[in-house]
């Protein structure tokens, strides 16, 4: 019996050292810059102003528990080690095409997708990048979220000077380091959400490049042209610490196209109100991809992304937030499918570019293929 208690607490000493050696390793590494910086300073107290700042941390409009009744968060982890399913990556590379960006006319409005919900705009002669991802990787854990063979076709070198970045939201698949850096001395300005900027400012950004702002702000781009920074249902966080930073969704206005981006979130009230307020944008750019029943109150499903649209007044979309990393469990190509099979339903005009297709804003008779129907 001695002999036993004696093996027991040698193992249990061997647990407690091996728990804080993973602690200290996970500490050290969490120093890396990648992680970002927590808004401090005169950036706080500017936060701790903030009618959507409560508690110590950002909020949503309306609370709703991140899991939904009936499932659990031990249970959701066990289906993604245990049970995920095998189509949640393509077995063959997904087609795309490389585009002379930097040649591009500058007098056309136009939209370049990447993959997930990286795009580049040209709008009223501005150009605009929102949500770029160029490292091909979605995780601060380096391989561990890999994009899709055959999708991380763009770089930074392949971008032209860019006069404003968009950033929804600091998740690793919006902010990514490795990008934003290389972006540094390439782009004129950021639009951000409040406290989004000391991630920016730490990597190297001078304060007059940022542009931080509240759900109901505006930033005049010229006389022709403003951007609109409008709430999402979603949430923030690159470390332990969650909802220190604003997440935001877009409404881009000039005389005669208008463009929705809904940034990461789920379905509510919301998109109701942005149309209401705004008037139905041109396009809608709207997630739809990285989504599961059990936390569909932050990622729309793909009858939610259809239903978000109609409700913004949006009568084309372009879907993103996918077909380029897999953080789901659910088919790489369902959202698409879904969409395209559903759309009618809506009475909404679904553009389906390959990565790199060149999208010509203000015409009525460009059409896509439905190409992820060729790919394994």
């Amino acid at each position: 019996m001695k002999r036993f208690l004696k093996i027991l607490k040698r193992m249990a000493i061997g647990l407690l050292l091996l728990i804080l050696l993973l602690s200290l390793v996970t500490f050290i590494y969490m120093q890396h810059p990648k992680f970002g910086k927590t808004p401090s300073g005169e950036r706080l107290s500017l936060i701790e102003q903030s009618p959507n700042y409560k508690n110590g941390r950002f909020r949503n409009l309306v609370e709703k528990p991140t899991i939904a009744e009936g499932y659990s968060m031990w249970g959701q982890l066990y289906k993604m080690l245990f049970k995920r399913n095998k189509r949640t990556r393509p077995s063959g590379p997904v087609p795309a095409i490389k585009t002379d960006l930097k040649t591009l006319p500058a007098d056309t409005n136009l939209a370049v997708w990447f993959g997930h919900s990286s795009l580049y705009l040209q709008v009223n002669g501005k150009k605009i990048l929102i949500d770029p991802v160029f490292s091909g990787n979605a995780s601060p854990i380096p391989g561990s979220i890999k994009a899709f063979e055959g999708t991380d076709l763009y770089t930074v070198e392949d971008l032209p000077q860019i006069d404003y970045l968009l950033i929804s939201h600091d998740h690793y698949d919006h902010v990514d380091y490795t990008t934003i850096l290389a972006l540094r001395t390439k782009v004129k300005h950021v639009i951000c959400g409040l406290g989004v900027g000391a991630h920016f400012e730490y990597w190297g950004y001078a304060p007059e490049q940022l542009i931080e702002k509240d759900w109901g702000g505006t930033v005049a781009l010229d006389s022709a042209l403003t951007i609109y920074t409008e709430t999402a249902h979603h949430d923030s966080g690159r470390g332990f610490k969650r909802g220190q930073s604003l997440w935001l969704s877009f409404y881009i206005q000039s005389p005669g196209l208008n463009i929705f981006y809904s940034g990461d979130g789920g379905y509510d009230k919301h998109f109701a109100a942005i149309g209401q307020k705004f008037g139905p944008p041109d396009w809608a750019i709207i997630e739809s991809g990285q989504y599961n029943r059990a936390w569909h109150s932050v990622h729309l499903l793909p009858e939610e992304t259809l239903q978000a649209a109609k409700d913004v007044g949006a009568r084309r979309i372009i879907p993103v937030h996918n077909s380029k990393f897999a953080l789901a469990m659910h088919d790489w190509d369902e959202p698409l499918i879904q969409l395209s099979a559903h759309k009618k339903d809506y009475n909404i005009t679904l553009a389906t570019p390959r990565i790199g297709e060149v999208i010509y804003l203000n015409s009525q008779t460009q059409t896509f293929s439905e190409w992820w129907k060729d790919v394994k």
